[in-house]
């Protein structure tokens, strides 16, 4: 009914891009490790909450055009296999040679929040994420797609606010470990990064249904 396609494959790909350290990881240790773990909560909260406003307006525009024209929808699927390879690649190819530093503003629960999600609706890089990934694995002829696209994306949140719990609650230690050994997180990017690949890989071949 909501034309949800290769639901697994889609969980898989959500649980690889959430251990990918990025900017959302280094936020949420830097804000637990300096201010405790309460404060890491915040950010781990501020940041899902700007994937939230990410997949509604995902939702509200994707719903429209992808129902009414299959180009769009075509367009749409290589962009995302695209942006999965390159993303991928990149992972691969990039050597990390020292730690990622994180500008904090403000201290406190709400300070984090806040930032952590104003960080994340003003990225324009998780906008087209959103736009690009989602509708991969739903069928644009499903009579309630909108819904699927919904579904998808309150899922992706899902398993990103679990493992942005789990930094909170060992922020202090792993943000200390992934400060003095950058090949820990060189090797996750890799990793990761070679999931990446071949799953867009299987997206661009996939048909839709």
């Amino acid at each position: 009914m909501f034309g949800i396609q290769h639901f697994g494959a889609f969980l898989l790909a959500c649980l690889a891009l959430n251990l990918t350290p990025g900017l959302d990881t280094f936020y949420i240790l830097a804000r637990s490790g300096r201010e405790g773990r309460a404060v890491g909560v915040g950010a781990a909260l501020g940041i899902n909450a700007g994937c939230l406003v990410h997949t509604v307006a995902a939702v509200v525009g994707l719903s429209a055009l992808l129902m009414t024209s299959a180009l769009a929808f075509a367009v749409l699927k290589y962009l995302g296999a695209a942006y999965l390879c390159w993303t991928g690649v990149r992972m691969l190819l990039t050597r990390r040679t020292g730690p990622k530093t994180t500008v904090t503003r403000g201290t406190g629960f709400a300070a984090a929040f806040r930032q952590g999600m104003l960080t994340n609706v003003l990225n324009p890089k998780v906008a087209l994420f959103y736009l690009a990934f989602l509708p991969q694995f739903v069928s644009m002829q499903a009579p309630h797609a909108q819904w699927g696209l919904l579904v998808l994306g309150v899922s992706f949140i899902g398993t990103g606010l679990c493992w942005s719990m789990v930094l909170a609650m060992l922020g202090a230690g792993v943000h200390r470990l992934l400060l003095s050994r950058a090949d820990i997180a060189a090797w996750m990017d890799r990793i990761c990064g070679g999931v990446l690949l071949a799953f867009g890989v299987s997206l661009a071949l996939r048909r839709q249904h």
